[in-house]
């Protein structure tokens, strides 16, 4: 079998090594994806932040296809959410390890399996198609998913290695509506967080009016193909503007507009065909032959059945105990239902001497008839100390078979929650000081204040470059948070105003400022937009913060354009709307 050659972190490093000793890969190398020669920049796909949309047919999946298989001819691996079974054509030119549910895949895996396929993609750089198209229950494609990325960004976090996301049907996951569930989350905090990482992230959708505002504006490069239905075309004219929305009707079969921070201008561009098998494409009535695809190596599957194999292990030890334990209740009914039966032999025994001895009989019968009652007695009550011994022993062995079954419940469904925590206070321990703590908590607090403190003097010290508000990508950025607190109500502005000049603080202290009621049902669905928009984030539990300041340095990490002096003066910028609505 031919062997696609992977580069490793390295290699290419190595090869697209520039003169700035700061720069990990040449920021002039390029990918060929227009018929025209319309290239992308590779550094800034790889880690930049991509929205790829069209209506069916149009297409999108052409595009994001094309996008992969550039990347893969020049040696970078990736990763696909495959929603629709449509990327397996892949296959047909390189080795890729193809997971899901299918028996078609190399194997099925669950969410237990993301650590290693992480591991796989950025350690031993194996390009991965995480195909969730053959899952019945939604919850089970998502928790995979979700603790995917999330093995991703924990281990770029160290690695910080240029690797691409790919994730279709992006509206599923980060919708416009309805509030994100853990696993959209996880894909807002990589499109927020993930470049400065390494780790990008490409959204494909169908349907942009679906998708959370907040993601497409904050994309680095936009591919917007044919487009008829209205509600999209608003979300168009809303970013691109109404002459060339305007157009996006008519385009054609594989062209669409491209609109990028590194372009001054929008480009129409007629996309190439993907070079492998089409297995997206609406069948036909002709013959269709599935080409010869290929397949990793046998070794690395290997290494994914065992986990499989272990987590069989583990959920056949919790039906062991479940089983044990029902055999337990069993028996300890017995032996209650024996011990009550003991208890009423006893009482019986007590009210026939009782009666005998009433009679007035014979006194040598009577002692007769004591002495047999009281060997009677002495029997059950040696029973019934019996019983219960045995009892105890039983509701013993019961508890700790329960105990043993919540364990290994507890750790499978906590185990994204530990890792997350786990990664959390390494990474400020490692960055900060290399050595361990017994309070991550506090010393995340403090390194917070102290990062503050800092970032409050050098802003004293240098003033910030006037200019830097006139340059395109800034502009279109004030405007847009300028137009999200444009849209706060009068209670959400007046709680924003708190947060700024007194929090941190709680929920009900913004609100009751804000003239409304700390009792008020309304209070959080307020606390929620405002988070929303990142103006408002979580300090810890009740207690929130003003956030702007940080959504403008997370939102230009990495924009050589914008300094850390110039994010103050964003920030006046974009808050001059409040301050006229309180004028």
């Amino acid at each position: 079998m031919a062997t696609t050659s992977i580069r490793s972190t390295e290699e290419a490093m190595s090869e697209t090594a520039t003169n700035n000793p700061d720069t990990e890969m040449n920021s002039t190398e390029t990918i060929t994806v227009g018929e025209d020669g319309f290239t992308l920049p590779v550094v800034d796909v790889l880690t930049g932040r991509g929205f790829i949309t069209g209506k069916s047919g149009s297409g999108k999946s052409n595009s994001a296809s094309v996008v992969a298989e550039q990347l893969l001819d020049d040696g970078y691996p990736l990763l696909v959410v495959d929603t629709d079974g449509e990327y397996y054509g892949l296959k047909e030119e390189y080795e890729m390890l193809h997971v899901g549910a299918d028996e078609e895949c190399d194997l099925q895996v669950g969410p237990e399996h993301a650590e290693k396929l992480a591991s796989l993609a950025l350690e031993e750089n194996v390009p991965i198609i995480l195909d969730v198209s053959g899952y019945l229950n939604e919850s089970d494609a998502s928790d995979l998913i979700r603790d995917t990325a999330h093995q991703l960004f924990a281990k770029e976090k160290k690695l910080k290695k240029p690797f691409l996301m790919l994730v279709e049907e992006v509206h599923e996951y980060i919708p416009q509506s309805g509030g994100l569930d853990e696993t959209g989350q996880m894909l807002v905090k990589i499109g927020k967080r993930g470049r400065k990482h390494g780790l990008g992230m490409v959204g494909i959708s169908q349907r942009p009016a679906d998708v959370k505002k907040d993601f497409i504006t904050q994309a680095d490069w936009l591919v917007w193909h044919r487009l008829t239905w209205e509600n999209d075309l608003k979300t168009v004219r809303r970013v691109l503007g109404n002459d060339i929305a305007d157009d996006v009707p008519d385009l054609a079969d594989g062209e669409a507009f491209v609109m990028a921070d590194w372009e001054t201008d929008i480009e129409r561009v007629q996309w190439q065909r993907k070079q492998t098998f089409d297995a997206g494409a609406t069948p036909g009535l002709d013959d269709f032959e599935r080409p010869e695809l290929k397949s990793v190596s046998g070794d690395l599957v290997d290494e994914l059945e065992e986990i499989s194999q272990r987590e069989d292990r583990r959920q056949d030890r919790i039906s062991q105990l479940e089983d044990r334990v029902d055999e337990l209740q069993a028996e300890k009914a017995e032996l209650e239902e024996e011990l009550d039966q003991a208890r009423d032999m006893q009482q019986m025994a007590e009210q026939f001497t009782e009666a005998m001895t009433s009679t007035g009989g014979s006194s040598e019968s009577t002692e007769t008839i004591q002495a047999e009652v009281a060997e009677i007695k002495q029997e059950k009550n040696e029973r019934i100390r019996e019983l219960e011994s045995e009892l105890e022993d039983v509701r013993d062995e019961n508890e700790e078979y329960r105990e043993q079954v919540e364990a290994l419940r507890d750790e499978l469904e906590s185990r994204p929650e530990i890792s997350e925590r786990a990664v959390e206070a390494v990474d400020v321990l490692a960055d900060e000081f290399g050595v361990g703590t017994s309070d991550n908590d506090a010393l995340k607090r403090k390194l917070e204040t102290a990062r503050e403190r800092i970032e409050e003097l050098e802003s004293e010290q240098s003033a910030p470059d006037p200019d830097v508000l006139e340059h395109p990508s800034v502009d279109r950025y004030i405007s847009r948070m300028q137009n999200e607190l444009a849209d706060l109500d009068e209670y959400e502005a007046d709680m924003l105003q708190w947060f700024k000049y007194n929090g941190p603080g709680s929920v009900e202290d913004a609100y009751w400022a804000a003239g409304g009621s700390r009792k008020s049902s309304q209070k959080r669905k307020k606390m929620k937009t405002l988070q929303q928009k990142d103006l408002v984030e979580q300090v810890q539990r009740g207690e929130y913060r003003y956030a702007l300041p940080e959504a403008v340095r997370d939102w230009f990490d990495g924009n050589d354009a914008v300094a850390e002096d110039d994010v103050e003066a964003i920030v006046l910028e974009i808050e001059s709307v409040l301050e006229g609505a309180d004028a």
